[in-house]
C-alpha cells in the first residue's frame, strides 16, 4: 500500500506545522499500573471481539468464524508470494536437513501445507500438519498431488483439541507471528504444542523473534487518515477521530521517513517462554538523527532460526525488503518537533485483550523535553 512518499522535514519551509515550533506543553503525569490501566480503557467502544450473531449462526462459535476466514485463498496466496517469508523458511529447512532427517515434525497452523512439504522433502520421517480452517481439505489434496501422502498427515482441528497419533515429536515448525508480532499470533498455541508433544531435546522453528520501535515523520498521511474526520463533505465527524487514533495502521513505511534510531523492545526465545510472557512493558529511548517532526511511532519485528549451522532469519523493518506483515504505525496525538540528538523517551505496555486474546491492547507513555517541544502524554491503542 506504500503511499507515503515525499514527506516534509522540519527544515522544509513548506511544512504546514509551524504552529508546533517552540511550543511548550505539559501533560498530566501517569501512574505505573500499566496493565490494569490499559484494561480499564479497553471497553471504550464496548467491543466484545465477537462477530454478529447473524454472521456466526446458531452452530458456529466466534473462534469458528475467525478460523474460517483463513479458508480464503487470497490470504494464502499473499503469504506464499511473500518470498522473504517463504524462502527464509525454505532455506532454514533445506540448508539444515540434518535437523529433519528421519525426524517426526509437527506443523502448527499448516495452511496450504507448504512448510510440511519443505520438511518432507528435507527427509522428515513423518510430518503432522495441523490446520484449523477449511484449508485443511485443500492441504490434503495438495499433499496427495505432490506424492507425499505417505509422509504427511493433515489433521483438521485446533492443536489444543486434537490427538496426535504419536506421543511426541522432534521438531515443531510454525509461522506463529502476527502483525505487530503479537496481533492474531499463534504463540500460545505453539507453546502448548511444545509443552505437550516436543521431546526434551526437540526444537521449535523459528525459535526467536525481536520487536523493535522507531519514530517517523508522516505529516501527509496523518492528515489524510486522522484529520480527515473534521470535515467530511462539509460535515463534522470528529467524534470518530478519537477512535481512529486508537487503531494502529498496518502499512509499509518509507525508510526516508525514519527520524530516530531503532530501539529493541522485546526478544522472545520460544525455548524459554511461558504463555504469559506475551504481556510485557518495555522502556524506549529514541534519539533523533536529524531535525524533523515526529508524527508516529513504528513497530516491526525480526525472526531468527538459530538451531542450524548458520543463522537464518528475516526482518519486517522499513529498511528491509517488504513482507506481508509490513510495519505497524501508531499515530501520536501531538506533532513533536525534535532536534538532532534529542531523545523521545517512554515505555510501551503490550497485553492480549481481555475480550479476545488474539487482539492486542497497547499503552504508550512518552515524553520529550527538547529545545522546541516539551511534552508528556499517555496514549492507548487497540489492534482489532
Amino acid at each position: 500500500m506504500g503511499r507515503r512518499k515525499g514527506g516534509k522535514s522540519a527544515n522544509d519551509s513548506s511544512s504546514n506545522h509551524s504552529d508546533s515550533l517552540d511550543v511548550k506543553v505539559t501533560r498530566m503525569s501517569v501512574d505505573d499500573e500499566a496493565i490494569e490501566e490499559m484494561a480499564e480503557t479497553s471497553n471504550i467502544d464496548n467491543s466484545t471481539g465477537e462477530p454478529p450473531e447473524d454472521v456466526i449462526g446458531s452452530d458456529k462459535t466466534s473462534a469458528d468464524y475467525y478460523f474460517d476466514s483463513y479458508s480464503h485463498f487470497g490470504i494464502h496466496e499473499e503469504m506464499l508470494k511473500d518470498t522473504v517469508r517463504t524462502k527464509t523458511y525454505q532455506n532454514a529447512i533445506y540448508k539444515n536437513t540434518f535437523l529433519f532427517k528421519d525426524k517426526i515434525v509437527l506443523d502448527v497452523g499448516a495452511g496450504t501445507g507448504i512448510l510440511s512439504l519443505f520438511c518432507a522433502k528435507a527427509g522428515a520421517k513423518h510430518v503432522y500438519a495441523v490446520e484449523c480452517s477449511l484449508m485443511a481439505e485443500m492441504a490434503k489434496e495438495i499433499v496427495q498431488k505432490n506424492g507425499f501422502s505417505d509422509v504427511i498427515t493433515v489433521l483438521k482441528g485446533k492443536v489444543e483439541e486434537i490427538d496426535l497419533p504419536v506421543d511426541h515429536v522432534d521438531i515443531i515448525v510454525s509461522e506463529w507471528m502476527g502483525y505487530f508480532l503479537l496481533f492474531e499470533n499463534m504463540l500460545n498455541t505453539v507453546l502448548y504444542a511444545r509443552d505437550k508433544w516436543l521431546v526434551d531435546d526437540g526444537i521449535v522453528l523459528p525459535d526467536r523473534a525481536s520487536l523493535y520501535l522507531t519514530a517517523i515523520e508522516d505529516a501527509d498521511y496523518k492528515e489524510d487518515k486522522i484529520e480527515f474526520w473534521h470535515d467530511v463533505y462539509g460535515f463534522d465527524m470528529s467524534c470518530i477521530r478519537k477512535q481512529s487514533m486508537m487503531e494502529p495502521l498496518v502499512d509499509t513505511v518509507d525508510r526516508n521517513q525514519i527520524v530516530t534510531n531503532c530501539q529493541l523492545l522485546k526478544t522472545m526465545d520460544i525455548s524459554k517462554m511461558a504463555p504469559g510472557d506475551v504481556s510485557f512493558t518495555a522502556q524506549f529511548k529514541l534519539i533523533a538523527e536529524r531535525n524533523d517532526y515526529i508524527h508516529a511511532l513504528v513497530a516491526y519485528f525480526d525472526v531468527s532460526f538459530t538451531k542450524g549451522h548458520k543463522l537464518i532469519g528475516f526482518s519486517t523493518g522499513p529498511k528491509s525488503r517488504a513482507t506481508h506483515w509490513k510495519q505497524t504505525v501508531l499515530y501520536l496525538e501531538d506533532v513533536l518537533t525534535i532536534c538532532e540528538g534529542e531523545a523521545l523517551v517512554g515505555s510501551m505496555t503490550v497485553a492480549p485483550s481481555k475480550n479476545n486474546p488474539r487482539d492486542v491492547d497497547i499503552m504508550v507513555k512518552y515524553s520529550l523535553n527538547g529545545l522546541r517541544c516539551s511534552i508528556s502524554r499517555t496514549q492507548y491503542y487497540k489492534m482489532r
